[in-house]
């Protein structure tokens, strides 16, 4: 199976996979480039996966419907136009065609009913989870937010991680902040500096990397809590708290 990045807007990724001459498609905020890539190659259009509600996740869904009937599958807790299968925590989807088999996870904070989907060493997580960074918090609490990027870090380390916006160098520097001395994100920064100046992705990105040079998923870490408390101005007890004053921190980046 392929997996294919299709820009759209200003920093989105729509993720399609084709196998033989079908095609699956992540979150389509815009129906252009997927139905001119499925017309291009040739590919039928066999499902399409969302991960939560918003505009630049859906907005593209109808038009695709109009094209190709396919079984639409979103998350139970949201509203997701032409949605045919609700899903949530513990659903494994098998789409027909498609050797993939995909477990679903709840993953709420970005918003409430937020989803991703993890098979076969991939995870789609929408907005949930970013190279270096985390989505913000617009329907559920720093807790949840917590909570949903500690599963997202219990799945293996060779899990390539697929998410849907090209916010890596912002991410990095902010990052770069909290742990200025963290040589893997130092490195990091290098690589992903040169795949920009060449127009490529820095998505996808393996999770054992995200695990030592992502702030979020490193509250536990000495050096992290320690600058956390320092822009925060007061002690920070819990790694939910660190967290908390990480996000809040970045909001103001």
């Amino acid at each position: 199976m392929q997996i294919i990045p299709l820009p759209a807007f200003r920093d989105n990724y729509i993720w399609l996979l084709r196998q033989g001459r079908l095609a699956v498609v992540v979150d389509p905020g815009d129906a252009a480039p997927v139905r001119r890539y499925l017309t291009e190659q040739g590919l039928s259009l066999a499902a399409i996966l969302v991960t939560h509600h918003h505009p630049d996740h859906i907005g593209g869904i109808a038009e695709l419907l109009a094209d190709s009937p396919v079984p639409v599958f979103g998350p139970a807790r949201e509203n997701i136009p032409g949605r045919t299968q609700a899903v949530q925590e513990g659903d494994v989807l098998q789409i027909p065609g498609i050797d993939t088999a995909f477990r679903v996870l709840d993953v709420p904070g970005h918003t409430a009913g937020h989803v991703a989907y993890h098979g076969d060493g991939l995870l789609f997580c929408g907005d949930t989870l970013f190279a270096a960074g985390c989505g913000r918090i617009f329907e559920g609490t720093p807790a949840q937010l917590h909570a949903s990027l500690e599963k997202l870090a219990a799945l293996p380390a060779d899990t390539q991680v697929y998410c849907t916006h090209e916010y890596t160098l912002s991410n990095l520097a902010f990052a770069a902040a909290v742990e200025p001395h963290n040589n893997d994100l130092a490195e990091r920064t290098a690589r992903c500096q040169a795949l920009r100046a060449e127009e490529r992705p820095t998505v996808p990105f393996s999770l054992g990397a995200e695990r030592l040079s992502n702030p979020f998923l490193r509250v536990s870490e000495a050096p992290v809590i320690a600058r956390a408390e320092a822009e925060a101005g007061c002690p920070l007890n819990t790694p939910v708290e660190v967290f908390a004053a990480l996000r809040e921190w970045k909001n103001r980046f």
